[in-house]
């Protein structure tokens, strides 16, 4: 079970941008993550490849101050809210629900519900 601070740790991380930061600093060796109904990606490699390959693909991203954080014993319930800007410069919105497991002080899997339509 993770300490409420380690938790806290983990969302400022991300706020800060420090996306690829982050999943190196707090996800398991064989953490997952899952998109909606997708498939997960299984290892702290692939999760650290993917994540770089999407902030690849964008201008750049706003993280959101997280105004929902819920944590009970093992698990974790993040509102997330980015901003993201395209190389074209329009923008686009993600609003998402994260359902994460950790073990001890790590994340081994995390599940994002949101609208697939906003990442068209």
């Amino acid at each position: 079970m993770p300490a409420r601070s380690t938790v806290e740790r983990f969302v400022a991380l991300v706020e800060s941008g420090d996306h690829v930061g982050a999943i190196e600093a707090f996800y398991a060796e064989d953490a997952s993550m899952q998109e909606n109904l997708a498939p997960p990606r299984v290892g702290k490699a692939m999760l650290i490849a993917h994540e770089k390959a999407a902030l690849a693909r964008v201008a750049s991203v706003h993280t959101h101050k997280v105004k929902t954080l819920l944590v009970d014993g093992d698990q974790v319930a993040i509102h997330w809210i980015f901003d993201f800007t395209l190389p074209d410069g329009s923008t686009r919105r993600f609003d998402e629900m994260a359902l994460q497991t950790w073990r001890g002080e790590e994340i081994v899997t995390e599940r994002f519900f949101y609208d697939p339509a906003t990442t068209r």
